[in-house]
């Protein structure tokens, strides 16, 4: 089949035709833009059917004009065909986006449209986005908890005002009402090392991570944030019942006065040579609580395959400066910690041991893993920096 170009005089083959009306087009296109008239040649003047332009393959115009993209031929054909000749027409081209000091993985998109941090709030499926929080919370609490706990964790969550979000994780697997995470056997690190990245966290001041055995009778949760604002803790709990089970004594509650931050402690609790300043300047990974910036730090420090947290008691101080400022128990609001073993119990019984001495044993593991790996990974910066790491104090 032959189709007749009554302009050219002449008839051509398919082939031919087909390159010879997309020059042309493509030519009537850029001419448009830059203001240029073709009084011999007119879209008029070609005899094709309006059902034929959709089928053309683009490869030969693409290649020839490959800063013009097939969307942008069809959106100028279309404009075109439908008299609107005298609208601006945009035709992107080529031009990447790369910006290197956006996060990781999105280099390639304008910074304005970047979103690089969440939250926790709950938002409804209707009306507009900004109505969506009469309030947005400022603090986050999260508790590890199992369903044997829910009346202790239902007394404990009465302590905390509409200023927080309360994040359940359930280690049981067995659920409730509420906001909350649930996995198997897995206690508070593993569940902050996956859930609470600092970019997700990053709305609140502080972030509580709670165990479930804590009684809080003589807690108030906001009597407590501003004490921590008050005396400056970046990294804080409250302080312990010293007469409820096994406790270290710098987490003890004391009655003269309102935060301290430093302890002599007992003789033979803290014999590791390579830890003077522990002995002053720490709080237990049990009712810990950090401010956002503090908190960036310890998550990058939580180690993925270790989840038990065991040493990063003593490691905290690393993440603030001065850390015997900006470390303390706060005594004015303080807590029980009634040593329910039922996260323990999540064990396997083997070689006939009950299940929490599996669970202990590997604590105690955990430990020493953790501080080989900090003191390996401090010599090797200092020596990389050539300074004398025997010189520092890293456990």
């Amino acid at each position: 089949m032959r189709l007749p170009i009554r302009s050219s005089g002449y008839t051509r083959k398919p082939n031919e035709m087909m390159r010879l009306f997309m020059t042309t087009f493509v030519g009537i296109i850029f001419g448009f833009f830059l203001g240029i008239s073709f009084p011999t040649l007119s879209l008029s003047k070609i005899n094709l059917p309006s059902s034929l332009f959709p089928s053309i393959d683009l490869t030969y115009i693409e290649d020839k004009y490959s800063g013009l993209s097939t969307q942008a031929l069809f959106n100028a054909w279309s404009s075109l065909k439908g008299n609107k000749a005298n609208s601006p027409l945009h035709i992107y081209n080529d031009t990447k986006i790369w910006v290197p000091t956006n996060p990781r993985g999105a280099e390639r998109l304008p910074p304005g449209i970047i979103e690089s941090e969440s939250d926790f709030y709950l938002r409804r499926l209707w009306g507009l986005p900004e109505e969506d929080l009469a309030t947005k919370p400022k603090y986050l609490v999260t508790f590890t908890v199992g369903y044997d706990q829910k009346n202790n964790i239902d007394a404990a969550i009465r302590k905390f005002s509409d200023n927080f979000t309360i994040l359940l994780f359930h280690y049981d697997g067995r659920t409730t009402n509420g906001m909350s995470l649930s996995g198997q056997s897995e206690p508070s690190t593993w569940y902050a090392k996956r859930f609470l990245h600092p970019d997700i966290v990053a709305p609140y001041d502080y972030i509580f991570m709670w165990d479930e055995d804590l009684g809080v009778e003589h807690f108030d949760a906001e009597e407590y944030i501003k004490l921590v604002r008050k005396h400056g803790l970046e990294i804080s709990q409250p302080g312990l019942d010293p007469d409820r089970g096994t406790t270290w004594a710098m987490t003890k509650k004391r009655d003269d006065s309102e935060v301290h931050k430093d302890t002599e402690e007992k003789p033979g609790w803290c014999t590791d040579p390579h830890l003077p300043l522990v002995q002053r300047i720490f709080v237990e990974i049990m009712a810990t609580v950090f401010s956002r910036d503090a908190w960036r730090c310890v998550w990058h420090m939580i180690q993925n395959d270790l989840i038990h947290g065991w040493g990063l008691d003593f490691a905290l101080r690393k993440c603030v400066e001065p850390a015997h400022e900006k470390i303390g128990v706060v005594d004015a609001q303080w807590i029980v910690h009634q040593g329910v073993p039922s996260l323990g119990n999540q064990g396997k019984a083997e070689s006939g041991r009950a299940p929490w001495e599996g669970v202990r044993e590997r604590c105690r593991k955990e430990w020493d893993m953790f501080q080989n790996r900090m003191t390996n990974a401090e010599k090797a910066y200092f020596q990389a920096m050539g300074i004398d790491p025997a010189n520092s104090t890293t456990r």
